[in-house]
């Protein structure tokens, strides 16, 4: 059975899209530790980050680096934060979380945001996505 993204990537699932390439998709986590909790993915379905071909690997990096910096423009923040875990979604997922304190990346502390803030957020940080 496909996973969630792979479901998401098929358009089976609504995201709210922030990025798209030909090879990677990013989108709002619906469950995010800070405002602009963003997950950048392959379009192909590879469990575990280190079983990626090294040129997916590297292309997951830059398409995760260039929405790292219109989250930046878009959101206020101290820095972007990067986790890569795995274990909910056996899909490789990059996290990438705007942070002002530690606990922002520790998936402890949730925030909550409607369905309107969330995609109005998208909307803006794509304005800012230069792939």
């Amino acid at each position: 059975m496909a996973s969630i993204f792979t479901q998401i990537i098929q358009g089976n699932i609504p995201c709210y899209k922030v990025a798209e390439n030909d090879d990677f998709l990013a989108f709002l986590d619906i469950n995010p530790n800070a405002k602009g909790h963003t997950l950048c993915i392959p379009k192909i379905e590879v469990d575990k980050l280190f079983d990626l071909d090294q040129e997916t690997y590297h292309g997951l990096m830059e398409f995760s680096r260039k929405v790292a910096k219109a989250l930046e423009k878009t959101v206020p923040c101290k820095r972007i934060g990067m986790s890569v875990i795995g274990l909910e979604v056996p899909h490789v997922h990059v996290h990438l979380i705007p942070l002002n304190h530690m606990e922002d990346i520790r998936f402890i502390q949730k925030t909550e945001m409607s369905a309107q803030q969330l995609e109005g957020l998208a909307q803006a940080i794509a304005s800012h996505f230069e792939g």
